[in-house]
């Protein structure tokens, strides 16, 4: 990993003998997320939509960590069917660890295949139903951990619990920032109701990190300039992918992790070694996640099995 003062991928503690799931893996934090976990012992997943780059970063993975036990598994988490799928092929194995990092950002409107806005549907609906659907095989593991990776910009909006796929008024940034927000209060949440005996759930965010999702949205809608403004800016102010997964392996690691923590960047939640992040008041709302988790239960038809609350 690059020069952060602090902590840093050699202090993740051995993982052998230990399995986990990434989601969107193929890329960004998600495959640096996958590729330390790989290093430090454990069996790692990488959960992608395109079997193509999936498949690629699992070769590039055994490429940069001989011996790493990798593999790859399809999973598209804006088609419910597809959720349903992989956690019907992972029955029977215990797993110790799922990080919630898959998403979308700032995209032109569009829905799921479930019909949901996208956002919404992918960065929290389909890591709802995928956490619920494999809470059994977590509740195997001895310690297992749920890690959902959200973002600074949840600050900008709170979620609308009338208006959850922006069917009113479509904003794309209020959209992301609303889908980051329910991925706090889905932890918060989870948090409340594990607390007896269920995983330990965290959250993370990468701060500015140079990855290729700032751009998507601009490459889809062919608006050439400003895809361009974003990869300048990756270039010269954001901190590289491998210093922002720092935060997602810290909270999926570290001994001293808490239930509901926030972790992120130390140096204005932007750049540098992991601590624990300032997040918005209303993401720790306790009648805000019961009503998000109620909708989200009669959204995806998934209701979490096992958790004495």
């Amino acid at each position: 990993m690059t020069g952060t003062t602090g902590w840093n991928a050699r202090d993740i503690p051995d993982r052998s003998g230990r399995t986990a799931v990434v989601t969107g893996a193929n890329s960004g934090i998600g495959y640096v997320t996958a590729r330390e976990l790989a290093r430090a012992g454990a069996q790692v997943v990488l959960a992608c939509r395109s079997a193509e780059r999936g498949s690629a970063a699992v070769d590039r993975i055994r490429d940069e960590v001989p011996g790493a036990a990798v593999e790859f598994a399809a999973l598209d988490l804006g088609d419910l069917a597809s959720v349903r799928g992989f956690a019907e092929g992972w029955t029977g194995r215990p797993l110790d660890l799922l990080v919630n990092n898959a998403g979308v950002m700032a995209l032109p409107y569009s829905r799921t295949a479930d019909g949901f806005e996208t956002q919404f549907g992918v960065n929290h609906l389909g890591h709802f139903a995928l956490t619920g659907l494999l809470l059994p095989s977590l509740l195997e593991a001895p310690a297992p951990r749920v890690v959902a990776v959200s973002s600074a910009l949840h600050a900008l909006a709170n979620i609308d619990i009338a208006d959850l796929n922006s069917e009113r008024r479509y904003r794309r940034w209020t959209a992301y920032a609303r889908a980051k927000t329910a991925n706090l209060l889905f932890v918060h949440e989870l948090s409340r109701r594990a607390a007896a005996s269920g995983p330990l759930a965290v959250a993370a965010h990468p701060g500015y990190a140079a990855t290729p999702l700032h751009a998507r949205g601009a490459r889809m809608e062919g608006r050439a300039a400003l895809e361009r403004v974003f990869e300048t800016g990756n270039r010269l102010l954001a901190q590289p992918a491998e210093d922002g997964a720092l935060p997602t392996l810290y909270a999926a690691t570290a001994r001293h992790v808490r239930p509901d923590d926030f972790y992120g960047p130390r140096l204005l939640m932007w750049r540098g070694a992991p601590s624990r992040s300032w997040r918005a008041s209303w993401t720790v709302n306790d009648a805000a996640g019961e009503r998000l988790w109620a909708a989200s239960e009669q959204l995806t038809g998934v209701v979490y099995e096992g958790l004495k609350d």
